[in-house]
């Protein structure tokens, strides 16, 4: 994926949210993507989770939310970007 790739998510009510891509990384095998709502400035920034199966035909992204995993990607996030705080 490349900075302008998006991610359309599914939110609990049934409306779509369409996120950017802005980087992308692997840590134990899994892949995880720092997303944003807006292509460019200030964004509201999440980190997602690809949680799909080898028999899913469609990505399956979650936001993570366990402090220890957030901590631990958001830093790989910050040495791969690195004028940029995700906090």
């Amino acid at each position: 994926m490349n900075e302008k790739s998006k991610i359309t998510m599914t939110s609990d009510d049934g409306s779509e949210i369409e996120l950017y891509v802005v980087e992308q990384t692997t840590l134990g095998g899994v892949s995880y993507y720092l997303a944003a709502d807006k292509p460019e400035g200030d964004a509201e920034a999440y980190i997602l989770k690809d949680e799909s199966g080898k028999e899913d035909t469609e990505a399956v992204f979650t936001i993570v939310s366990d402090e220890t995993e957030l901590e631990a990607v958001s830093q790989i996030f910050e040495g791969l970007l690195d004028d940029t705080d995700i906090s």
